[in-house]
């Protein structure tokens, strides 16, 4: 009986893919155009997909420890367990600054982009209510249950990718090759600024604090959730390439530095794009999609919250309970939100710092701990030492470009 208690109901790999890709991708993509306009575009599609297979890896690795758990154990047992206190209390406070900094630029991101919608409209709606209203109801959608959540997010990613399509469909037909191969530029220089685009990849790939909450939904099923993560990743992977082809295509390189210097915010790349393609359509698709992007992960990251807080605080899964949880995943990100309404793009940023900690290097030494005391018995991770070698130069590295960027050591796009 105890090993059929670890097996969930057979479900469709799609709920679980939907809520990966909703995770994935949404607000995040719109700070890609922004940080690598210096890098530029093939630099870019490169950082990306080497991100992308470092980031699925680092996943897979903290299924392939979960497994070893009961159903519900989140981070904060399975550190604890396999790597011991000071590793736990570290990693507990990367993932709580990463999931709240994460919840907190979408708060910022949908105070502006509701601002935008309703000028549009002619109603003036201040950034710091817009994000408040929203951080309540995806609150609400979070307290209700996990398949409340799988099922907004599949019904917001698909308007998504509606709205995503009719959007770049326009975008890529106006792309120009003297734009996109930035032919004007004398002697441009790309490869200086690869190295900083790193921290922001990475920010724009999490997903990790969702891994649990997918056993939790499919019972030890590792095939079926490893299915999800592939599917879910690649969606993301795919749609961020067509979405630098778009905005790369259409605004010349040398734009962007005047885009950053107004914060970089969803709002104002929104607004440039709609000026340079002058298509009151567009604008609409434009808008119409930046919300649908920012509900997405703004979904998926509070329930990765959700589920990691519950597991912190031993607060069951009653109506009780999930209020309790809702409370303390809300409340702070929500009081920044309120007083610091913009400040995404340095939210992103900070966020790919601290994830290179709990997303990337702690599954490694997760995995390797756990194959030396379990044997992995239910699903191992391909490459051996190898794959956990490269996950981890992965992660250093990460840490590495970001402490250099903020002292101004590395070459920024000006």
């Amino acid at each position: 009986m105890a090993t059929l208690s670890t097996e969930a109901p057979l479900r469709s790999v799609f709920g679980g893919a939907m809520i990966i890709g909703g995770t994935i991708i949404g607000a995040g993509m719109f700070s890609l155009p922004v940080v690598m306009s210096g890098a530029w575009f093939f630099w870019s599609v490169a950082a990306l997909v080497f991100t992308w297979f470092c980031m699925l890896h680092s996943g897979l690795m903290i299924l392939e420890a979960n497994l070893n758990y009961p159903i519900g154990s989140s981070f904060n047992t399975v550190t604890r367990d396999l790597l011991g206190k000071g590793w736990n209390r570290l990693n507990g406070l990367t993932i709580a600054f990463v999931l709240y900094i994460l919840t907190y630029a979408y708060i910022s991101a949908s105070g502006s982009v509701i601002q935008h919608t309703m000028r549009e409209m002619s109603v003036n709606v201040s950034p710091r209510l817009g994000g408040l209203l929203t951080a309540l109801a995806v609150a609400f959608i979070v307290w209700l249950s996990t398949r409340a959540v799988s099922r907004m997010t599949a019904i917001v990613l698909g308007a998504k990718i509606i709205a995503f399509f009719l959007t770049f469909g326009s975008l890529l037909w106006h792309v120009k090759p003297v734009n996109l191969l930035n032919s004007v530029e004398i002697n441009p220089s790309y490869m200086p600024y690869v190295l900083a685009t790193l921290p922001f990849c990475l920010a724009s790939f999490g997903y990790h604090g969702n891994v649990p909450s997918l056993m939790k939904y499919y019972g030890k099923n590792p095939q079926v959730i490893k299915k999800c993560l592939l599917l879910g990743t690649l969606m993301a992977l795919g749609l961020y390439i067509i979405w630098m082809l778009g905005t790369m295509g259409n605004i010349p390189r040398p734009a962007f530095i005047g885009i950053a210097e107004r914060g970089g915010n969803i709002d104002v790349l929104v607004q440039s794009l709609s000026q340079i393609l002058n298509s009151e359509g567009l604008d609409l698709l434009l808008t119409l999609f930046s919300n649908f992007a920012v509900a997405c992960s703004f979904l998926g990251v509070t329930l990765g919250l959700f589920d990691y807080l519950a597991d912190l605080f031993k607060f069951d899964d009653s109506k009780t309970g999930r209020f309790k949880t809702a409370l303390v995943t809300f409340i702070p990100p929500m009081i920044g939100g309120v007083m610091v309404p913009d400040g995404f793009i340095y939210a992103i940023g900070f966020a790919g710092l601290a994830a290179t900690v709990w997303a990337v290097i702690v599954p490694a030494l997760m995995a390797r701990k756990s194959r030396k005391r379990f044997g992995s018995p239910r699903y191992r991770v391909w490459g051996g030492n190898k794959m956990i070698a490269l996950v981890l130069f992965f992660g250093v590295l990460n840490a590495v470009v970001h402490i250099l960027s903020s002292v101004d050591l590395l070459p920024v796009y000006r």
